[in-house]
């Protein structure tokens, strides 16, 4: 092992990352420089400064950020343009978060002259895949370490043993452990096994976090009016705010109302079939507005030709391809397709319900005098549909009339 003079360990502080921490120094006996990301999580992130400095890492060495505006400015808002849904329900709130990470975390290891990069992905799940893809497309020759592929501690006892063997600094007590794995950030918070391991239990009540359930949601609902600006939320009831502003604030809005649950069994890219469930009270409101944005200002191929090309995109964020040349082409057009998507919705939150109801913008392609069932002056012959008709189905009267139908 000793090839690997430094590396970039994404460390939380938690049990599995300060014994890889250690792990890594006694197994690699090499330099550690600890990355800590704020993505909207709402832990105290600080504390982890503490316990890798008494792991014995250089205070130099540890690198604690605040990526909660870039996180959604330059990840979450792009996915957004493309309304990204994988297998019709997922709105990727892990997913997009880790090509962020991984970025930073190269970014770190080019200042600090590292050679490798380690993460705390367990060798079953989606994740380790996302990090290391992220990885080598940012830089090609370097190192990655997954102790989960290397080691034995594959249980939390073990973990938890080898901790007070090396007085590594975390929570000892057995029993106060949540049930489920979670995973937070600006974006949304998911769960994991527990009962939820059996598809057919329902969800605890008491294990949502960020709302209420949509029967003890207000009885009056709440409306309030999205601006966008080339396809991104730019104003909340015309208040100019910043991307992570409109987040936590919708977040806020959407939880109190119901709004963002969601019980799903996914297809994970490493092959096996994984119940999770996950609440995105904020995501679930800019979903639904943006496609009211642009039922009103695309034109229809464009919005049809978006609609095809969603699923690709979708997969390509959930399978960890955000940095590939695909993504990137994808993103070009779809942030092309957004120069028009501007305006304002108004929209209505009742009971786990996101109801549009107005939308307006000076790029709209709607036109009363052509839509109205009212005379509409000559702005639109209806005659002419006649032949339109007939000419769309001139193939299927010739297969009719050979007895193909």
């Amino acid at each position: 092992m000793s090839d690997v003079k430094k590396v970039v360990l994404a460390y939380s502080g938690g049990l599995d990352t300060s014994v890889i921490l250690k792990w890594l120094q006694d197994v690699y006996q090499c330099e550690i420089v600890t990355f800590t990301a704020d993505l909207g999580q709402g832990e105290e992130l600080e504390p982890a400064r503490g316990k890798a400095l008494q792991m014995g890492i250089k205070p130099e060495n540890i690198f604690i950020e605040d990526l909660r505006e870039e996180f959604v400015r330059d990840f979450v808002f792009p996915m957004f343009r493309a309304n990204a849904i994988y297998e019709g329900e997922y709105l990727l709130g892990t997913s997009i978060a880790r090509p962020l990470i991984a970025k930073r975390q190269i970014e770190i290891a080019v200042q600090t002259s590292a050679d490798a990069v380690s993460h705390g992905a367990t060798g079953k799940g989606n994740d380790q895949v996302r990090f290391e893809l992220g990885a080598y497309a940012l830089k090609p020759d370097i190192k990655i370490i997954a102790p989960w592929r290397e080691w034995d501690l594959l249980s939390r006892e073990k973990l938890l043993a080898y901790a007070e063997q090396h007085s590594i600094p975390v929570e000892m007590k057995r029993g106060t452990k949540s049930p489920y794995s979670m995973d937070a950030n600006l974006l949304h918070i998911s769960y994991e096994g527990g009962v939820l391991e059996d598809p057919w239990n329902e969800p605890e009540e008491a294990m949502w976090r960020w709302s209420v359930s949509p029967e003890q949601a207000p009885d009056q609902p709440r409306y309030l009016e999205l601006s966008y600006r080339n396809g991104d939320i730019v104003a909340i009831d015309g208040e100019a705010i910043s991307p992570a502003a409109v987040l936590t604030r919708l977040n806020q809005l959407g939880g109190e109302h119901g709004i963002g649950r969601l019980d799903l069994v996914e297809n994970r890219y490493v092959g096996m079939k994984s119940r999770g469930c996950y609440e995105t009270p904020g995501g679930t409101i800019m979903l639904k507005a943006h496609r009211a944005m642009e039922s009103l200002t695309l034109d229809r191929e464009v919005a049809h030709l978006k609609d095809d090309l969603m699923p690709r995109y979708a997969s390509l964020v959930y399978n960890g391809y955000w940095w590939s040349p695909e993504r990137k082409m994808l993103q070009t057009l779809i942030d092309a397709s957004q120069a028009p998507v501007n305006g304002t919705v108004r929209i209505k939150l009742y009971k786990g319900n996101v109801i549009v109801a107005g939308r307006q913008s000076e790029d709209s392609l709607f036109d009363m005098n052509i839509a109205t069932f009212e005379d509409d002056a000559g702005a639109y012959d209806q005659k002419d549909a006649g032949g339109f008709i007939k000419l769309n189905a001139l193939r299927m009267r010739i297969a009719a009339l050979k007895g193909r139908q």
